[in-house]
């Protein structure tokens, strides 16, 4: 498996799908927040060069060398201001405020360059000026957004940058219309990527609350399986290993009088026993017979909950029980493999009967990079399930479909139509012997217990019909 790992890794684009959803979404909005520093150096500090004719070269060398070094410092700080807001460091304070102050310093250099009372600047000089002031107050801005949660705070930065670019206007001898369009603009600049980065990080909480309470949901569905298999458990084990104690008290009782009955209380444990081991064995296997019909309408509503796209086709009606038993193990495992192995947004599950075979396929979107769901050890995984596919000749095909998905076949043979018949026959008749021979093996045991020793406990024997002596297979 370590070494299939390893291709899966080498091959191009392994390390994207090997990541989970919320890794990827979280990959692709730190990226995005990288990206916005390229989009800061070239909108605002390539275009210096643009006029290199009306500004001196030093001056649009040192501009560029600006814009890169608060555009890389914007991009830390959006790194280090994302792992706070997913709760992995602290809050990056020094960073928050040497992008503040960084920005200040860029935004005032900006308007000394676009001209003053005492240094008249060209209109070239004026452009370069302008949209730098407004693109790093804007990019400063929504950056030092993400150090906050609260939405307020975020309002008050925007409409404070705002005001504090109006207010430096004035000083530098602008005039009041200038000073008001320039405080306008910079607060649809500074809110649009503010709400651009709130909203991302947002998205990405929203994201990864919605993968806990999946896996929470699938740790609940495993519990309550547990409570389940532990309630059938003591229902077969704790009814059966009482009455098998309370017989062999009897026995050993019978046996020091000498009474022959004593035999007799022993065979009836030893069929206790063979039947609680038959019907633990049938808990272990499935708690009782599955019925394909149900287990395709619950792994629907299960995968479902947990925000797959659930497609179900066909119907288990009119198969034989063996056959809807057999595959609705399948049902079951595959649908579980799904919640836990996979990263699936769909699954396909397709019930067709075709010259004389069922065929139950189970697709999903979601396969991991490479590995398998095998699950060592009998009776768990796809290896259990072969196993019990083999006991109706059936047979279970695993494996790659394409690109990330992954396809579970399950095939189990039809029976004969006579035969068919006749099991239908054969069900009926054995539930009604099945009856008689209850009656039979309670008047039995209730004889032996109550006639020849009704001091010896005979009356905590459980009541007729609750051990069928039909049921115990020879």
């Amino acid at each position: 498996m370590t070494r299939d790992a390893g291709v899966g890794m080498s091959r191009p684009g392994g390390w994207w799908r090997g990541k989970s959803t919320p890794a990827k979404v979280e990959t692709y909005t730190r990226w995005s927040f990288h990206f916005f520093a390229v989009i800061e150096v070239a909108s605002i500090g390539l275009p210096v060069f643009g006029n290199v004719g009306n500004v001196s070269p030093a001056l649009s060398w040192m501009l560029f060398l600006l814009v890169c070094g608060h555009a890389v410092l914007c991009a830390v700080t959006a790194s280090r201001a994302l792992d706070w807001a997913r709760g992995t460091r602290e809050q990056p304070g020094r960073m928050l405020i040497a992008l503040a102050v960084g920005t200040a310093v860029v935004a005032v250099v900006a308007l000394a360059l676009s001209g003053t009372d005492w240094r008249p600047a060209s209109d070239a000089e004026v452009r370069v000026a302008a949209s730098l002031f407004v693109g790093v107050i804007a990019f400063g801005t929504g950056t030092l957004a993400l150090g906050t949660r609260n939405v307020r705070r975020m309002t008050h930065a925007v409409v404070g940058a705002a005001a504090g670019a109006g207010a430096v206007s004035f000083p530098l001898g602008f005039p009041g219309p200038s000073a008001l369009i320039t405080a306008g603009v910079v607060m649809l600049a500074a809110g649009f990527v503010t709400f651009t980065a709130a909203f991302s990080v947002w998205l990405l909480n929203a994201v990864y609350e919605l993968d806990e309470a999946r896996e929470t949901r699938a740790r609940l569905a495993v519990a309550e399986e547990r409570l389940r298999f532990g309630r059938d458990l003591h229902d077969v084990m704790g009814r059966n290993l009482a009455v098998i104690a309370l017989k062999s008290e009897l026995a050993v009782q019978l046996a020091r009088r000498g009474r022959p009955e004593a035999v007799e209380q022993m065979i009836e444990v030893q069929r206790i026993a063979r039947e609680s081991q038959r019907e633990v064995r049938e808990v272990v296997r499935g708690y009782r017979e599955a019925d394909l019909g149900s287990e395709l309408a619950g792994a629907q509503s299960v995968l479902t909950a947990a925000g797959i796209d659930c497609e179900v086709t066909g119907s288990a009606t009119g198969l034989p029980a063996q056959v809807q038993s057999a595959l609705g193990w399948v049902v079951r495992e595959a649908t579980t493999n799904v919640l836990r192995h996979g990263d699936a947004g769909r699954c396909a599950v397709s019930l067709r009967v075709t010259e004389g075979r069922v065929t139950l396929t189970v697709e999903n979107d979601g396969a991991p990079g490479s590995g398998s769901d095998v699950e060592p050890g009998r009776g768990s995984g796809l290896a259990g399930l072969r196993e019990r596919l083999t006991e109706v000749d059936g047979m279970l095909r695993t494996g790659p479909a394409g690109e990330g998905v992954f396809r579970l076949t399950a095939e189990v043979p039809l029976p004969m139509p006579m035969r068919l018949v006749s099991g239908a026959g054969s069900d009926s008749g054995s539930g009604s012997g099945s009856h008689s021979d209850s009656g039979t093996g309670s008047g039995s045991g209730e004889g032996s217990g109550e006639g020849e020793d009704p001091v010896s406990g005979a009356g905590l024997l459980p009541p007729p019909g609750a051990y069928s002596v039909s049921e115990v297979t020879p």
